[in-house]
C-alpha cells in the first residue's frame, strides 16, 4: 500500500486562493483514486509545515527560494486549473510511488 502523502496549497495570504487550489487538487486526486492529506496556508507559513508536495502559484517562485522547504514545489499558472493541477502533479505521485 501507498503512503498516504501530504500536500500543501500555499498562496500570499493562506485564505481564498490556496482553498480554492485545495479543492481543485482533491478534484483531481478523487479522479486519480489517490488518498492524500490537504493543506493550505500563507506563504510565510510554508516553510515551518511539513509536506511531501507544496502546490503554489508561479508567482511566488522567487519568495519561496528564501526558505529551506523539502517538499517537491509545483508551481501553477492558474491555482484553480484542474488540467494543469493533473499535468504536474501525476508525474510527482509516480515518483513518489503513489499512483
Amino acid at each position: 500500500m501507498a503512503k498516504k502523502l501530504s500536500i500543501l496549497m500555499v498562496c500570499g495570504a493562506g485564505l481564498g486562493s490556496s482553498f480554492a487550489c485545495e479543492m481543485a487538487v482533491e478534484s483531481v486526486l478523487e479522479k486519480l483514486g489517490v488518498e492524500a492529506t490537504l493543506n493550505h496556508c500563507d506563504i510565510s507559513s510554508a516553510s515551518s509545515q511539513r509536506a511531501d508536495i507544496l502546490i503554489t502559484g508561479q508567482n511566488f517562485e522567487s519568495q519561496l527560494k528564501h526558505y529551506q522547504i523539502e517538499a517537491e514545489i509545483l508551481y501553477l499558472k492558474r491555482l484553480v486549473d484542474q488540467k494543469e493541477i493533473e499535468e504536474k502533479l501525476v508525474p510527482v505521485l509516480k515518483a513518489k510511488q503513489a499512483l
